[in-house]
């Protein structure tokens, strides 16, 4: 396919080149490490507590701090902040986050470090997301206003050596912008490389880039293309990674795993933030660990070079394939349970992956949350639970493609492999004359981009046969085995390749590991078992206690698998983050509340107290309640 480059190299490990900024004297881009940053919380007038948590996540290990910044006074106050951190020993690079306000800009660029700026608010009004046509100079007159405001913050920015954060939420594009892109990863790319052009024109570089949105494919799309884009126009700005909104416990890990760990699998990104509905310096340990998932890391063995991908990486497309049973063609991807190491396979295991015994009909059945399958290998199966009801395969069911050319085992479901297999002419011509269900394992150091390659030669080999992902991990700390699968399979999952997951981590319980599994498959997008929650990890915007909320709306709305549920702090992104929700809850003013189903407001400035009553009668009125 052409022009679809946004990588180094697809079959070792490279990171992405880019000029270096510096931000406070800690540098990111170039030859740099991957740098970790948060965002604080706290009221940014409040000197004191926003100093203290400032102090918190650094000591965490943050290496830059965000601060909202939403109006002049707020700007003005960073001084303060500043002093007040350096009175205590600490020079941490901060950074003010603005939406809406050039003022404040222009103030907060006096006293930090580097100034985020989004531009489908910086100039734009607030999007109504409605469908206004542009003419060609409407447009420029659109674009003539957007210099304007940027060439004093332009200015200053050059005089104190402060950097700019071209931040791009998905969520908040402007109404021009979607008039001619739509929401979408075009759009998004075009709204970053209008002020990019700009900046170019103006001689500024001391850039960072950033492409968020609660959507993972989404993200991932965005930065890809905006990478393709830039590599068109000569740009080589450092990028800024992270999943927006991406809530809280292992559903936020999970998802930022997923988003984030697809870039930097590929080498791009060169400063994160995971975006947690947590206290701040709760993020800092997760970003760290997906960071050095990726560092010097390389492919061992070696992979056949790679020039080009047989499939857009800039929009979703499944892998064609056939059909084998549940497995494969339209089917969503399945979860196979793999019991082969355990000594007994018995009712507590069926429990652990999500199965119940019904005692009225005596038979097994399935919660939204199980297993499609249970691998059990040579494991003794207890003759009480009526192995007979179960989806069980065993080790007759699955052959070597060694095995297959010897004709050993005729009545094999499915053929182990990896990508060395598929390296001979032979087994390639024997593959395309059978039917059955491919499990692609690997033990590569690099496994995401051995898998990817396999999958590659299965795509250019005309090969449709459905294809299981197994990949198996030591880790006996479930937080390390959530961030490490969830980039590996959701790498894979981000560009419709894989027709199930067998998640293989023996010193991890089942249970973990079935709930592990399934929340990549949401994170992806690709198959949706429980309720969804798109929470943001707040600010000093927020008007509510957004880690309280949550829970009370988790604790009352998650048997509604399926829906999409927002919990926003205040109305800046929220609207347009949680665009693709169903139903939405954002901070209004201080104790208000605005319920949403999908965009449309529904019900105005709710007391808190009554809000999450509220938002379960809007639900049940849309007929969309389940007890």
């Amino acid at each position: 396919m052409a022009n679809n480059k946004y990588w180094i190299s697809l079959n070792d490990f490279a990171r992405r080149k880019t000029i270096e900024v510096n931000v406070g004297g800690t540098p990111l881009g170039g030859s740099n490490p991957i740098r970790v940053q948060t965002m604080t919380t706290t009221n940014t007038n409040d000197t004191i507590a926003t100093a203290e948590q400032c102090i918190r996540a650094f000591e965490a290990g943050a290496e830059y701090v965000r601060i909202t910044t939403q109006g002049v006074k707020e700007a003005s106050n960073l001084e303060n902040i500043k002093k007040e951190l350096i009175k205590r020993g600490y020079n941490i690079p901060l950074v003010a986050d603005i939406h809406f306000n050039p003022s404040a800009a222009i103030e907060a660029a006096k006293h930090v470090d580097k100034v985020r700026i989004n531009p489908g608010n910086f100039v734009d009004s607030r999007a109504k997301f409605e469908n206004v046509n542009y003419t060609n100079e409407e447009y420029a007159v659109e674009l003539a206003k957007i210099e304007e405001k940027l060439i004093p913050l332009i200015s200053l920015c050059k005089e104190r050596g402060v950097v700019m954060r071209i931040g791009v939420n998905h969520g908040s594009l402007s109404d021009r912008i979607m008039s001619r892109y739509g929401d979408t990863p075009d759009g998004m790319v075009e709204s970053a490389l209008e002020f990019l052009r700009i900046c170019r024109k103006l001689k500024f570089d001391d850039i960072v880039i950033s492409m968020k949105s609660s959507n993972t494919r989404v993200m991932v799309y965005a930065v890809r293309l905006l990478i393709n884009r830039m590599d068109a126009e000569g740009m080589h700005y450092p990028l800024h990674l992270g999943v927006t909104e991406a809530g809280d416990g292992e559903d936020g890990r999970i998802k930022s795993a997923v988003g984030i760990g697809t870039l930097l699998a590929d080498g791009i990104g060169d400063t994160i933030r995971v975006s947690l509905t947590e206290e701040p310096e709760y993020e800092i340990p997760v970003a760290k660990k997906l960071v050095e998932y990726y560092n010097n890391r390389k492919s061992n063995p070696a992979i056949e070079d790679i020039k080009e991908l047989p499939y857009n990486p800039f929009e979703y497309n499944r892998r064609e394939t056939i059909s084998a049973g549940n497995i494969g063609a339209n089917n969503p991807p399945i979860v196979i349970a793999n019991i082969s190491n355990q000594t007994i396979f018995n009712e507590k295991t069926l429990n652990n992956w999500g199965w119940f015994l019904n005692t009225q009909s005596n038979r097994w059945e399935r919660k939204d949350v199980a297993a499609d399958y249970f691998f059990v290998g040579d494991t003794q199966i207890e003759t009480s639970i009526n192995a007979e009801q179960l989806p069980i395969i065993q080790s007759s069911s699955i052959i070597s493609i060694e095995s297959l050319k010897q004709g050993v085992n005729k009545n094999y479901q499915l053929i182990k492999l990896d990508y060395s297999d598929l390296n001979n002419t032979a087994n390639i011509e024997l593959l395309k004359k059978i039917n059955a269900t491919i499990i692609l394992s690997t033990n590569n150091s690099n496994g995401f981009a051995e898998q990817r390659a396999a999958f590659i030669k299965l795509i250019e080999n005309g090969i449709k046969l459905p294809v299981i992902v197994h990949r198996e991990y030591s880790d006996d700390d479930k937080e390390n085995l959530q961030l490490k699968s969830a980039s590996d399979f959701g790498a894979l999952l981000i560009d419709g390749l894989g027709d199930g997951v067998m998640l293989t981590a023996p010193k991890i319980s089942d249970s973990d590991i079935c709930s592990t599994a399934f929340t990549i498959l949401q994170a992806a997008r690709t198959r949706i078992s429980k309720t969804e929650y798109i929470s943001c990890p707040g600010c000093g915007r927020t008007l509510f206690n957004l880690q309280q909320t949550l829970q009370k709306v988790k604790s009352t709305t998650a048997q509604l698998k399926g829906l999409k549920i927002g919990v926003m702090g205040c109305i800046v992104n929220g609207p347009g983050e949680m665009a693709d929700a169903d139903y939405g809850y954002v901070g209004a003013g201080p104790g208000r509340i605005t319920l949403y189903k999908g965009k449309e407001v529904v019900k105005k400035n709710i007391p808190e107290e009554n809000a999450i009553e509220e938002l379960i009668n809007v639900i049940k009125e849309n007929g969309d309640w389940k007890e």
